[in-house]
C-alpha cells in the first residue's frame, strides 16, 4: 500500500513543479513586455526506481531554443499538469481508502 502513496505523492510533486514552470514562463514573458523575448523553459522529468516502485521525479528545466513563451501554450501546459495532479490526488485518496478498509477488516 505504501507504493500507492509514494507513487501518488511523487506524481503530485512533479506536476506541482510543472505548474511552477508554466507560471514562471508567463510571469517572465509579461515582465519582458510586448517587444521583449523570453525563451520558454520546459520541465523535464525522470523515473526513479525505489524498492521496485517507479516514481516520477522533476529533474529540472531546459530552455526551448528559438521559441518565445506563448501564453496559449503555457495555459495548455498548466491545464495538463493540473489534470495530472488531480489524477494523482485521486490515486492518493484511493490508497487512503484501501488502507482504512484494511484496518477496519483487521478489527473484525
Amino acid at each position: 500500500m505504501s507504493d500507492l502513496f509514494a507513487s501518488a505523492a511523487a506524481g503530485m510533486d512533479a506536476q506541482r513543479a510543472a505548474l511552477d514552470v508554466a507560471a514562471r514562463n508567463v510571469a517572465a514573458a509579461e515582465a519582458a513586455g510586448p517587444n521583449g523575448s523570453y525563451a520558454r523553459m520546459i520541465p523535464e522529468f525522470t523515473v526513479i526506481e525505489r524498492d521496485g516502485t517507479a516514481l516520477a521525479h522533476f529533474a529540472g528545466t531546459r530552455v526551448e531554443r528559438g521559441r518565445n513563451v506563448d501564453i496559449l501554450t503555457e495555459m495548455i501546459s498548466a491545464m495538463n499538469a493540473s489534470r495530472s495532479y488531480e489524477a494523482d490526488a485521486s490515486l492518493f485518496d484511493l490508497a487512503k481508502t484501501l488502507a482504512q478498509r484494511t484496518i477496519d477488516a483487521g478489527r473484525l
